[in-house]
């Protein structure tokens, strides 16, 4: 501003007066607008701030603890830094654009606070790819239901990242490495998964879970015949211990565990191709059964190799590929929430366009899983690593004994990096 701003016409009121329209402000007898309480500092300041501040205004709005009972509320530059001098706050940390505000807050606090002041200091908020910060955006998200609330495992808050499964010491690590910086910046989201990548490496216990379900028959297989495979629950770490995993003649493997007309560096399961079933046998698959009406394959058909049991063929042939399972007898139907990014852009706060155009559509898939038995009756927040697939944590709100609800928390790898960089799949 190059110009000093012009006095209100009650600015040299006298106290007596101002002090009496202040009590009828309170005793609720004015409208909302009506009147004002403002600071006189100094009009003629080149920050706007500092030219005689409103600090307090009518407003009949309920108040979520008291009701109707208070007509007046102060300005947040009034009330901030009163707050922090009455909590003995010593630094008050606040965004950038605060900074044009701190003369205004050592202002007050100057003159109304005695002994020891707090002190604001700005830093550059943490802006994430991928994601929206701005509280008025999160409130259009919530209010136009276009996620489920607050807690919604997408959802950039306490409550949704808590539900979404990720670890208190993980986004400190996070924080840990990103620093604080006096510049705006935008910070790869993909530093805050490596980070819960890392921490539930060490903490979670492992389990099998079938996402894509696809039946396997192993004909040569007693019939009937049920075996308890041990399984390490962290291969890592033997104080985690060991867990008893059904094994029987007809499995469920993943879907993507098979392909009909694999390429030659294919490792998994195809026409006359043997892979190991983590923990158990080596099979091979036989024949195959395809849906008369879609053509799919909708059953496979293999044998085993007793010999095989946690050891390598005796004739030393050479099996490379390991995969999951769980045995369709004993397995837990479960619904598993497949979380991705909410938003389709790195950087929707500064995008062009529709805000609700910018949302990923992929950023939720509810499919319908098999897991293995030890999962039912998980507690809410328990934490696994689902082997070859990610992390998951049990629903807190959803989940139930004879039906858990797994959210993913962070798949193994970095796999959406891995699409952007290459979209067309080359």
């Amino acid at each position: 501003m190059t110009e000093p701003g012009r006095n209100s016409p009650y600015r040299d009121r006298p106290v007596e007066e101002n002090l009496d329209l202040f009590g009828r402000m309170r005793a609720g007898e004015f409208e909302d607008g009506s009147h004002v309480l403002r600071a006189k500092i100094d009009m003629a300041s080149p920050n706007i701030t500092m030219r005689d501040p409103v600090i307090y205004r009518i407003k009949r709005s309920g108040h979520y603890r008291i009701g109707d009972g208070w007509v007046i509320y102060p300005m947040y530059d009034f009330a901030h830094c009163l707050s922090d001098s009455i909590e003995k706050i010593t630094h008050s940390i606040c965004t950038l654009e605060f900074e044009n505000n701190r003369p205004l807050y050592d202002w007050f606090v100057d003159e109304l606070i005695e002994g020891p002041k707090p002190r604001q200091i700005e830093f550059a908020r943490l802006n994430l790819t991928y994601t929206m910060l701005s509280k008025r955006r999160l409130i259009d998200l919530v209010e136009g239901a276009l996620v489920s609330g607050w807690d919604d495992p997408r959802m950039p808050t306490v409550a949704g990242m808590r539900r979404r499964g990720y670890t208190p010491e993980a986004i400190r690590e996070f924080c840990a490495r990103i620093g604080v910086a006096k510049n705006d910046n935008l910070v790869d989201i993909a530093l805050l998964e490596h980070c819960v990548r890392e921490d539930l490496n060490e903490r979670a216990p492992r389990a099998m879970a079938v996402l894509k379900p696809l039946k396997v028959i192993i004909d040569n297989y007693p019939e009937g015949q049920v075996e308890n495979m041990e399984c390490a629950n962290h291969p890592q770490k033997p104080e985690m211990g060991t867990r008893k995993v059904p094994f029987s003649r007809v499995l469920y493997i993943d879907s993507d565990d098979f392909m009909e007309n694999p390429p030659k560096k294919y490792k998994r399961l195809g026409p006359g191709r043997e892979v190991r079933l983590r923990n158990s046998y080596v099979i091979r698959l036989a024949s195959t059964v395809k849906d008369e009406v879609t053509g799919v394959v909708s059953e496979l058909h293999c044998t085993y190799d007793p010999g095989t049991k946690n050891a390598p063929p005796s004739d030393g042939r050479k099996v490379e590929g390991v995969i999951h399972w769980v045995s369709a007898a004993h397995a837990i139907p479960a619904t598993v929430r497949l979380y991705d990014r909410l938003f389709r852009v790195p950087d929707p706060a500064g995008a062009e366009g529709d805000f609700a155009s910018l949302l990923n559509p992929g950023s939720l898939d509810v499919v319908s899983a098999y897991v293995e038995p030890g999962l039912a009756g998980a507690a809410p927040e328990r934490r696994y690593q689902f082997e070859r697939i990610g992390y998951f944590c049990v629903d807190m709100k959803d989940s139930l004994p004879e039906r858990p609800v797994f959210n993913r928390i962070v798949s193994l790898r970095d796999s959406w990096a891995k699409i952007a960089a290459d979209p067309a799949g080359k």
